[in-house]
């Protein structure tokens, strides 16, 4: 059984450690954690590994985050995942730093790369993890917020919230949906 696991954020070194690329560094993190190294692929950085039998492919797309539904839409057919075998990690304002909810579908919430997904997808009804980044910016300072650097405080915290990111993954892939939301939206 395969997944596509999606780390939503945009390449180029400016944009690294950015809020906007939490989900590169979620997909770091695990990758570092499970001994894997992406490597250079058409659409994006990939890597591969072995989770109790099923087969996960890490991906961070290389299309910048307005265009993620092409990196998307190319490694589910490449590699022949079904849409309730993807899960993509995306920073969500809305939530606190640190706040982690999986939502099996849903708007987009103004986030431009959910919005590509679901227009280059046909649909809302895909799984992500959304990774709270909060929301402590000035009226109109929204892209230098999602742009910037995550302060002192949070990058302390970020150790055990991208470990967690990690166990969600895991029980995505091994638990299902429903029962990993159970577990980990009420924490």
């Amino acid at each position: 059984m395969k997944y596509l696991i999606v780390g939503l954020g945009n390449i180029g070194e400016e944009y690294r450690n950015t809020r906007h690329n939490i989900g590169f560094m979620v997909l770091d993190a695990f990758a570092k954690a499970s001994n894997v190294i992406f490597r250079n692929g058409r659409y994006g950085d990939t890597a591969t590994l072995s989770l109790k039998g099923r087969q996960l492919i890490l991906l961070k797309p290389s299309t910048y985050m307005n265009l993620s539904g092409n990196a998307v839409r190319y490694w589910m057919q490449q590699e022949n995942v079904p849409l309730e075998n993807v899960l993509i990690i995306v920073d969500d304002l809305a939530l606190p730093f640190g706040s982690l909810r999986l939502k099996g579908k849903g708007s987009d919430a103004g986030h431009n790369g959910l919005k590509h997904i679901a227009a280059t997808l046909g649909t809302q009804n895909y799984a992500r993890l959304r990774f709270g980044i909060g929301n402590d910016f000035p009226k109109g300072g929204q892209i230098d917020y999602v742009l910037g650097h995550f302060g002192k405080e949070d990058m302390e915290l970020m150790p055990e919230r991208l470990d967690t990111a990690a166990e969600i993954i895991k029980s995505f892939c091994l638990a299902g949906l429903n029962i990993t939301m159970n577990q980990y939206n009420n924490k």
